[in-house]
This record gives C-alpha cells, structure tokens and sequence, in this order.
C-alpha cells in the first residue's frame, strides 16, 4: 500500500513539475503563433531595423525601441550588479548574524514592492532632480535605469549571497591559512568559486530588468526616437507592447505580437551569450 501512495504522490510531483513547462511552452507557442505570419510577411530585417512606428501610415519597425531597452537594461546592470554583488559579499561574509538577520529581510522585502510604486518615486523625486541638475527631460534612460538598479537588487543580493555561503568551509579556511587576508580570500577563492551562482542572479536581475514594464513606462518618457545619451527618453519594447495593445487591431496588432517574439528571442541571445562567456573564462 505503501509502496502504491508513494508512486501516486511522485506521479503528482512530476505532473506539477512537467505543467510549469507546459505553461511555458504554451505561452511561448501563441506569441509566435500570433507574431510569426507577421514577420515572414513584411521581413524580420525590415522588422528589426527600421526606426519608423506610425500605425496609421502602416510602418512598423523597433530599431528604436531595442537600442532604448538596450539602453535601459544595460544602465540598470551598470547600477545594480556592482552594488548588489558588494551587498552580497558584505551580508556573506563580513556582517555578523544580527547586522545579516536584520538586513537581508529588508532587502528581499524590495521585491515585494509593486513596480508602480517604483514608477511613482522615479516621476516624483528622480526624474525632476535629473531634469534639474542634468538637464534635458528628466524622463530618461538615467532615471530607468537608477529605478530598475534598485529593483534588480533584491535578485542579485540574494543569489548571490546564497552562492557565497553555499560554499565550503575549507576553501576559506584552507585560504586563510596560506596566510591570505579576509578580503584576499573573498577576492580570489569565493568569488571565482561562486562565480554560476553569481551569473545565475545576474541573469536574472537583467530579465528582470528587460522585461519590466510599469515603472518603465512611467519614467523613460515614451519617446520612439534613437537614443545618443542617458539623458534621452525612449521607449522600450515592452513599454510598446503595454501601450498599444489595447487599442491595436489588424496589423498594428500582429506587430506588437512580432515585438513580443523579438523580445523573447532577445533574451534567450543575451542570456546564451553571458552564459557561454562565462563558461569560456572557465
């Protein structure tokens, strides 16, 4: 009998396992079902690499919304990985139990704050300082990315601290007795020791990062322009997506469901890419 439940239960577990990848494959299966007659229609190159997007002239094209998420998540990587990845070593190593139970319940309750709220303080405290003692617009490339490097952090810090303290105790110990310092031992031993799980929360933070919405939309200004500095507006391709959808039909539709397939094969080349990088330094 009891031999029959545990083959139920593990038959229950792997059909929960399977179903999330079910999900995955059917969401991934409408978009391109969606976006793909559009792209064979009018040419991915076309597609891709023309700047112009006015519905009503029927002219679609998102060179100008991928450099602005480019843009976006590239600043929000310069912001948030270097910061998050200090956090993580601090919390790991350096901080004692009471400095760490107090901090790392704090910093993952970061992701619990709804982007929106993220959007607001960027349009009512950072985009005005921007506009102020930078110039320009306020609602930039800069802004997004100091909004989205906050909300990266959460991701970063956390798997990235649990990589450190996953990590054997004899790789510190044996380091600190070839006379390395604390910071000699964190520099050359755990972090290179750590480095896929660390990859993993930089990964992640930067899907985070390329495909947040919300706060993007309330503080990058919109504009579908070619950006030259941070301090330009764009638009990003989910921003586009979110905008329009409502109200698009016909081939204006279809074309944000192309967006949406270019989004994704997008994140799967720079998730491959910093993948295979990283194992070629290995």
């Amino acid at each position: 009998m009891k031999y029959y439940l545990e083959k139920i239960i593990e038959k229950i577990i792997m059909l929960i396992a399977f179903s999330a990848i079910s999900i995955l494959i059917i969401i991934t299966f409408f978009i391109f079902k969606e976006g793909c007659p559009f792209l064979f229609k009018n040419g991915i190159l076309n597609f891709i690499l023309s700047p112009a997007w006015d519905p009503s002239t029927k002219e679609f094209g998102i060179f100008t919304m991928i450099l602005g998420s480019l843009w976006v998540t590239v600043g929000a990587l310069i912001f948030g990985v270097p910061l998050g990845i200090s956090c993580a070593i601090y919390l790991a190593e350096f901080a004692d139990k009471t400095i760490r139970g107090v901090l790392k319940p704090m910093i993952e309750l970061l992701a619990g704050i709804p982007s929106v709220v993220y959007g607001f303080i960027g349009v009512m405290i950072l985009a005005p300082i921007i506009r102020t003692y930078l110039g320009g617009p306020g609602f930039s490339i800069l802004a997004a990315a100091i909004i989205l490097g906050i909300m990266i952090l959460p991701t970063v810090i956390s798997i990235s601290m649990d990589s450190i303290m996953a990590l054997p105790r004899t790789y510190k110990e044996g380091s600190i007795a070839l006379g390395a310092t604390r910071w000699q031992t964190v520099k050359m031993v755990l972090l290179p020791a750590a480095r896929s799980g660390i990859l993993a929360g930089v990964i992640l933070g930067m899907g985070r990062a390329i495909g947040e919405t919300m706060a993007v939309i309330m503080i990058t200004g919109n504009a579908i322009k070619i950006p030259f500095t941070p301090l330009d507006s764009v638009r990003t391709m989910t921003s586009n997506i979110a905008l329009e959808m409502g109200y698009a039909i016909g081939d204006h539709r279809a074309a944000l469901f192309a967006t949406a397939v270019m989004l994704f094969v997008f994140i799967m080349i720079l998730n491959t890419m910093v993948i295979f990088v990283v194992k070629r330094k290995n």
